[in-house]
């Protein structure tokens, strides 16, 4: 699917204008029974779906969906409910992609049917989804919930009755972010569209045909949903979310800068908030922000939960403030993705967060500039001082770009790791990769890390309302940098100045964690560096929480290191979970770069997935009603549901037009655009992903008019 992009040509609509929309979905979930005509009129908008044998198009089920989050410290526990209603007069089954957390442990799934409740059970994928197919051919209700990226999940409920509305209610848990003195909660509520290299192919000129290479994305047709033109179709999919937050300490500011939000105070250390708006589009990414109240130091975060026989610890540790020591000369190479699904705000976005880190750079600082899309190039053939003739280059350069093309990643990615000057000491080597991430091949970008970043620090920057945070938070990891998101514009210059301030402090760098008592499995193994107030958020399984955890590293040439008595650790929830999950995270890792074969880490997965009853690549939860429901000779119409196109994207830049969408295309050769040639860096030849539909449809209707004017004298003659 190619990818293309101009600025965004619609205004997103405000939900407020959107309520009657929602009062009516909210109408038709809450009457039972409530049924449509079978066949929807043409251009009336419903979403329609076929049954067997070519059979009359019926309308397709609907969904809205409740996020319950309650914040508790360090750890969430979110309960997402998505309720289906079959508006039709058949027996139907629906299939839904939905986003998660990329850090979400999903241990639970229930299917509610009525009055009556299925808990679901956790086993091996292939073992899942035989189980469901059994079920829906013999006429039961159930439910199948599988993991298609850490933040990528389907669902699919099969035999829904006419008229019925059918409950899936999906738990996991997660960990809070924390930077400096800011604590956040994101729930993802739409899956971006991905953009899925195709396979490379490989044509040695004049030694034969060319051959197929390895599929990237070998399950492309899982995470590719069909998306809605907001053109042609309203919001769908209506979404009401709602957080109890207990921080811990002391609330100052709260806020969301992605929805308007009502806040009722429950206390000093508690608030409720909810959407003020009511149910909203699912189309942009939730976001609730807070900060402890200013006279409020938090103490170091430490917690513990006993499961079975085991320990479970959770610790947070932030570095000391401290003075900032002299400031090392940087080597800095900022990526700007440039690419179709970065057009409209994003772009905006990405541009006014890296002409601001320009601004940052010091005289002793080197740096360049690499922009991609489905090609790449850069302003510079290397990395060049910092001097003001370079930045104003730089500036005029960045300033131009638009957003157009389809999102190769891989090739810019190595080129920013490449250091020419290894062995290096006296200067810091930094990229900064500005992107929204919205690929499928993250298995291929993040071997390119693990492979090429030597001595170089990744940092991730998140852009626009729905970026893949599964590839940003573990790229970084990777990099041994960090991930930041910037969500709107007005986030810019907090966001970025908070970043490009802590790149330029002092590192805690040679860190170590050490407890006391043998016997810890530690997660993450590798410890990162870390910058000023950027803390580092570990979990451990023990025999016995007993003993201290210490924390050792060098701030510049200074020691530095605390020490945790963890017996006065406060007992929370979740933390097993949260340190399964993160093995589970490892031994991933661990397969995709080598480290360890995919026997072994698929066992190490099993294992933990099994033992801690945790969704993951290898397992799923199924839920099934022990009763056939579905009439024995009664057709059963699938549907695969739509999502909304995340706000702020244009559909017909990164879609393409309705007449180059319904036509196929064929694979574009290997080529070098003009400006690759002309640019001052090596180009890097990328495949061409962009089409030359004005061409081909310039060319169609001259042939049209030619074809018209035989007729026409045909006709007449």
């Amino acid at each position: 699917m190619s990818v293309l992009a101009f600025p965004l040509a619609r205004t997103r609509p405000r939900a407020a204008r959107l309520a009657p929309l929602f009062l009516g979905f909210l109408a038709l979930f809450a009457i039972p029974g409530a049924t449509r005509a079978a066949t929807p009129p043409p251009g009336s908008g419903e979403l329609v779906l076929r049954g067997p044998d070519d059979a009359a198009p019926v309308e397709a089920p609907r969904l809205m969906t409740d996020v319950t989050v309650d914040v508790s410290g360090p750890t969430a526990r979110a309960v997402v409910t998505q309720a289906f209603r079959n508006t039709t007069k058949e027996w139907v089954e629906g299939t839904y992609v939905y986003p998660l957390p990329e850090d979400a442990a999903v241990d639970s799934m229930k299917l509610v049917i009525g009055e009556r409740i299925v808990v679901a059970d956790i086993r091996e994928r292939a073992q899942a989804k035989r189980d469901y197919e059994a079920a829906k051919s013999e006429g039961k209700t159930a439910a199948l919930t599988e993991q298609e990226r850490p933040n990528v999940f389907t669902n699919a409920v099969a035999n829904i009755g006419p008229g019925e509305t059918v409950l899936v209610r999906i738990e996991y848990q997660q960990t809070v972010r924390h930077t400096g003195d800011r604590y956040s909660l994101r729930v993802p509520l739409v899956v971006a569209p991905r953009y899925n290299p195709a396979p490379p192919i490989v044509n040695l000129v004049g030694e034969g045909p060319a051959t197929g290479g390895a599929d990237p994305v070998p399950d492309r047709d899982r995470i590719t949903p069909p998306v809605l033109d907001p053109a042609t179709h309203a919001p769908v999919n209506p979404v009401t979310v709602n957080v109890s937050l207990k921080a811990g300490f002391d609330l100052g500011a709260l806020r969301s800068d992605t929805h308007k939000v009502n806040i009722e105070e429950a206390g000093p250390q508690s608030r409720t908030i909810s959407l003020a708006d009511g149910p909203v589009p699912a189309d942009s990414d939730f976001e609730l922000v807070w900060k402890p109240a200013p006279s409020v130091t938090p103490t170091v975060g430490l917690f513990r939960e006993h499961v079975g026989d085991r320990d479970y610890v959770l610790a947070a540790l932030t570095p000391p403030e401290g003075k900032a020591g002299p400031r090392l000369p940087r080597d800095v190479t900022f990526v700007i993705d440039n690419s179709g699904s970065m057009g409209g705000t994003s772009i905006r976005q990405a541009k006014a967060g890296l002409l601001a880190a320009l601004d940052r750079l010091g005289p002793n600082d080197r740096f360049n500039v690499i922009r991609f899309d489905h090609t790449m190039d850069s302003v510079f053939p290397a990395s060049v001082p910092a001097d003001q003739a370079n930045l104003d280059r730089a500036k005029a350069y960045v300033a131009a770009l638009e957003a157009n093309g389809g999102t190769e990643m891989l090739a810019p990615l190595q080129a920013a790791l490449k250091d020419t000057n290894p062995e290096d000491t006296k200067s810091i080597r930094q990229v900064v990769f500005l992107t929204d991430g919205a690929i499928g091949n993250e298995a291929q970008i993040f071997s390119a890390i693990a492979a090429g970043r030597g001595r170089s620090r990744l940092f991730m920057v998140g852009i626009g309302s729905a970026p893949n945070g599964h590839l940003m938070q573990h790229a970084a990891e990777l990099g041994r940098g960090s991930y930041t998101n910037i969500s709107t514009i007005d986030q810019v210059a907090e966001r970025t100045r908070e970043l490009f301030s802590k790149l330029e402090s002092p590192v805690v760098t040679d860190l170590t964690a050490t407890f006391s008592e043998g016997g810890a499995d530690v997660t993450p193994g590798l410890l990162p560096d870390l910058y000023r107030g950027e803390p580092l958020v570990l979990s451990a399984k023990l025999p016995q929480a007993t003993g201290t955890l210490t924390l050792s590293g060098r701030i510049g040439g200074t020691p530095w290191s605390q020490t945790l008595d963890l017996s006065s650790a406060p007992e929370g929830a979740g933390i097993s979970k949260a340190w399964a999950r993160a093995k589970i995270g490892d031994a991933e890792t661990a397969r995709i770069t080598g480290r360890m074969t995919a026997e072994s880490a698929d066992a190490a997965i099993l294992e933990l997935a099994l033992g801690h009853k945790l969704m993951t690549r290898l397992t799923s939860l199924v839920a099934i009603d022990a009763t056939p429901r579905r009439p024995a000779g009664a057709r059963l119409s699938s549907a695969e549901l739509p999502l909304n196109l995340p706000a702020g994207w244009d559909f017909e830049k990164v879609f393409g037009t309705a007449g180059e969408r319904a036509a196929p295309i064929a694979p574009p050769p290997v080529q070098r655009r003009a400006e690759l040639r002309r640019a001052a860096a090596p180009a890097v030849a990328l495949p061409q992903t962009a089409t030359d539909f004005e061409i081909r449809l310039w060319l169609g209707l001259t042939l049209l008019g030619l074809g018209l004017l035989v007729a026409r004298s045909r006709r007449f003659a």
